[in-house]
């Protein structure tokens, strides 16, 4: 069989220390996962079954940790969010997998980024229509190398933070989740089959606001370092 068009390269993360990669298959982004997040937006963070919504995996950009990423302000937006993120790499599949053993497919963990074009999010929320337009548009979501949890553990209390040029804007640390990673990808297993290569944004802390041109960003978690992202 021949393709009439050329496929594209798999979409592939570096994992960290190692000349090894991990191709990216789907991206999983939970929402206001944070309670103080969930006030920030105006919604009850009383702890509601998680929801999720998805980006496609060409919106991944990998940083490394030595040179910023250089990510062009998007168009069709006036509102260009920042929003920091722990992002969970599966390493097994599985589906309706119980919260006791769910961290057994959780092969690794990134710092990540859920890049918004919040106007245009609110827009079609308030009009009952889906997000594409605010979250899944291209180089949506930077991303640090991944770090095997066999060699970072797993991350329950670390600190996650944000600055922009050089001020602190989100700072809290991954015990404030309202679903734990773990919580996390046995529910949505419940809905998806997870493969290898899936990520989840587990949704990012309070703190979110603008970007523009100029503007310098640094994302970091906790024994997984931070990479920088400018804006331009």
């Amino acid at each position: 069989m021949a393709f009439v068009f050329k496929p594209e390269a798999p979409v592939a993360a570096p994992v960290f220390g190692s000349d090894d990669a991990v191709a990216i298959r789907r991206v999983y982004c939970v929402g206001r996962n944070y309670a103080a997040h969930a006030r920030e937006m105006g919604f009850d963070p009383d702890r509601e079954p998680p929801f999720f919504f998805m980006k496609p995996n060409n919106a991944i950009v990998s940083v490394n940790y030595e040179s910023p990423l250089t990510l062009e302000y998007p168009a069709e937006t006036e509102n260009y969010h920042y929003e920091a993120e722990l992002v969970a790499v599966v390493g097994k599949g599985g589906s309706n997998i119980p919260v006791e053993s769910a961290l057994e497919h959780v092969w690794g963990y990134a710092v990540g980024l859920d890049m918004t074009r919040r106007d245009l999010q609110v827009k079609m929320r308030e009009m009952g229509r889906p997000w594409e337009v605010g979250k899944a548009f291209d180089k949506s979501a930077p991303m640090g190398p991944i770090h095997p949890a066999e060699t970072v553990g797993h991350l329950e209390d670390a600190a996650i933070w944000l600055t922009v040029n050089g001020e602190t804007k989100q700072k809290s640390s991954l015990d404030h989740l309202i679903w734990s990673v773990a919580e996390t990808v046995a529910y949505l297993s419940k809905f998806f089959d997870l493969e290898p290569g899936d990520l989840i944004f587990t949704g990012t802390p309070e703190g979110v606001g603008p970007v523009v041109a100029g503007d310098s960003i640094k994302v970091g978690v906790e024994s997984l370092g931070e990479l920088t992202v400018d804006i331009v």
